[in-house]
């Protein structure tokens, strides 16, 4: 999974993107201090998986993994060109979701480029280079079929919609808003590779005595609330400088840390698990003396395809999916034995949906 963060200059982006992958990134009160942009990998935190590494004492242990780019900052203009715009735009392009933060603290001594705090205006100034960049491409998918539709009438289907998706941009709506309820629709939203179809979370970025004094006081984290809850997007409220202090700790300061915010999970970790909603991805596991690993997989994948994620052989030689919940698992003292003996292990075929949690091995045939 690759996430892009995103957002203007000065909002907090590269502090936030240092924090939770400790990569290192430029960070600097100037515009376009980040041009090409950074990359970390991060964990996904799974006490699951931790704890069948106590039960088997791998060899190996490979956790879930996600990618995290840190683009420059856009501008008012980025789809023309501005600022580098269109290398920004092209970086966003090739990420799974977006990461727009958003500055909702205030502060003299940060410039925001606009030269005062509006997160409803910054939203609205990201969301439009998305479109204009978005209208050039639908624009060209449209010419090209109207032109195939002259030989193939079996393309007015994708004309018409297209159409109606450029009329949906140029009134200044996301891709995301569009009602696609035709397979077809759907098909040509998901190949069309649009910036503006991209799941959102918004990062509302706040100050320490914000974040410290109750997030439901900021007014400009409530602004940004309302613009999520009418889009569906998920909105996470963070203090970047807090997320810095934490990225220094080790585990057990980082615990009493947590504790003295009244958090249960860092902002890394809740960003994660907002972004496993967001994209409806679950893991399942599997376990061994050879290795301890999660897999990441969308709700609904069958036994066979999930197989596939291991190898391409696996799914094409499927004979059955042995599953046992994590629950059942730990519930029998971590013994597959003893799980085996009360039937919990079950034999499952190549309808199984996986569940989030299962620990499976697969039997294949080649």
């Amino acid at each position: 999974m690759k996430l892009g963060i995103v957002g203007l200059p000065n909002v907090g982006k590269s502090t936030l993107f240092n924090a939770i992958t400790n990569a290192g990134a430029a960070s600097a009160n100037y515009p376009f201090c980040t041009i090409e942009p950074n990359v970390g990998m991060v964990s996904v935190p799974d006490e699951r998986l931790e704890k069948l590494a106590e039960i088997y004492n791998p060899d190996k242990f490979t956790p879930a993994v996600i990618e995290f780019v840190d683009i420059a900052g856009l501008v008012k203009g980025a789809a023309g060109g501005e600022g580098l715009g269109n290398k920004f735009l092209s970086n966003i392009r090739e990420v799974d979701a977006i990461v727009h933060v958003v500055r909702c603290f205030e502060s003299t001594d940060i410039i925001h480029v606009e030269g005062s705090v509006d997160p409803v205006r910054d939203i609205e100034t990201i969301d439009l280079e998305l479109i204009l960049s978005d209208l050039e491409i639908v624009g060209r998918r449209l010419d090209k079929a109207t032109k195939a539709l002259k030989g193939d009438k079996s393309m007015q289907k994708e004309v018409d919609f297209l159409k109606k998706l450029t009329e949906h941009l140029e009134s200044g709506k996301s891709a995301r808003s569009i009602e696609a309820e035709e397979d077809y629709e759907k098909e040509i939203l998901k190949t069309t590779s649009l910036l503006s179809y991209k799941p959102v979370i918004y990062a509302c970025n706040m100050s320490e005595d914000d974040f410290k004094g109750g997030i439901d006081k900021n007014a400009n984290y409530l602004k940004v609330k309302e613009i999520a809850d009418s889009e569906g997007a998920e909105i996470l409220p963070i203090c970047a400088a807090l997320e810095a202090e934490i990225s220094t700790l080790d585990d057990e300061e980082k615990l009493l840390f947590l504790e003295e915010l009244g958090l249960e999970r860092s902002g890394l970790d809740r960003m994660i698990q907002k972004c496993y909603s967001l994209l409806g991805l679950i893991s399942y596991l599997t376990a061994g003396k050879p290795e301890v690993r999660a897999w990441t997989i969308e709700k609904g994948t069958k036994a066979p395809q999930a197989a596939g994620k291991i190898h391409s052989d696996f799914e094409r030689g499927f004979i059955r999916a042995e599953v046992v919940s994590f629950k059942d698992f730990m519930d029998c003292g971590g013994s597959m034995t003893a799980a085996k003996e009360k039937g919990l292990v079950r034999s499952e075929g190549k309808e199984y949906v996986m569940n989030d949690g299962d620990i499976v091995l697969f039997r294949f045939n080649v």
